[in-house]
């Protein structure tokens, strides 16, 4: 009797032995699992603070640029000179593109052309010479960012094959009122254009169309 009783003790020691190891088990799981939770809470709060940062930094770089954009246009008196600054701070700011302003008068067009210094063969065929009245009176009506893409479909025609190799957007300007055109930027489409270096320039163009309007009207009051 005494050896049976022996190996049902023994029998029900190996049972809560295996009942303690499972739930030691389990709980190990359930501590897995909660390190794993946790850990990608961590990730998920890291990258939105990365991610926050970054935003900060960029919103920091813009207000930097308009306000030294800003300083700058503040010294010139005439139009001309107007262009000429803005031209180079946005060349300061997107390399090697060359920049068209289209402005838009009552009964005319103004064109300024400045052209990026890299020889490519966008110089020996420029877009803005694409542009008819009708395309121009389109994307002015349209006052938002136009790619090639865009541009196709409010009336572009010109060279496929040279036209694939360029990166171009316009931006408009006077995008709170009535249109006074817009700014052509174009390259090499192997240096496409991104939304960093669009932003800021994006960001000026309200104070910018203000500066056309105020120096065309300076200019028609002294004729």
């Amino acid at each position: 009797m005494g050896t049976v009783t022996e190996l049902i003790i023994e029998k029900r020691g190996l049972v809560e032995h295996n009942k303690r190891h499972k739930k030691l088990r389990l709980l190990v799981s359930r501590l897995n699992k909660e390190r794993k939770k946790q850990a990608k809470r961590i990730d998920i709060l890291c990258n939105d603070f990365i991610a926050a940062q970054r935003q900060f930094i960029k919103r920091l770089n813009t207000l930097s640029f308009k306000a030294n954009f800003y300083e700058e246009i503040m010294g010139t008196r005439e139009l001309s000179g107007l262009l000429q600054t803005t031209c180079k701070l946005i060349r300061d700011e997107i390399p090697d593109a060359n920049v068209v302003f289209f402005l838009r008068r009552a009964d005319s067009l103004e064109l300024h052309i400045f052209e990026s210094n890299q020889a490519t063969t966008l110089e020996r065929q420029h877009l803005e010479n694409c542009f008819t009245p009708e395309l121009v009176n389109n994307i002015c009506n349209s006052n938002k960012l136009c790619e090639l893409d865009d541009m196709f479909a409010l009336g572009l025609q010109g060279n496929l094959n040279v036209l694939s190799k360029i990166s171009a957007i316009t931006i408009p300007l006077g995008q709170l009122g009535p249109s006074l055109g817009f700014i052509l930027l174009y390259r090499s489409s192997d240096n496409k254009f991104t939304a960093e270096e669009l932003d800021d320039i994006v960001a000026v163009t309200p104070g910018l169309s203000q500066a056309i309007q105020s120096r065309r009207s300076l200019l028609h009051s002294a004729g």
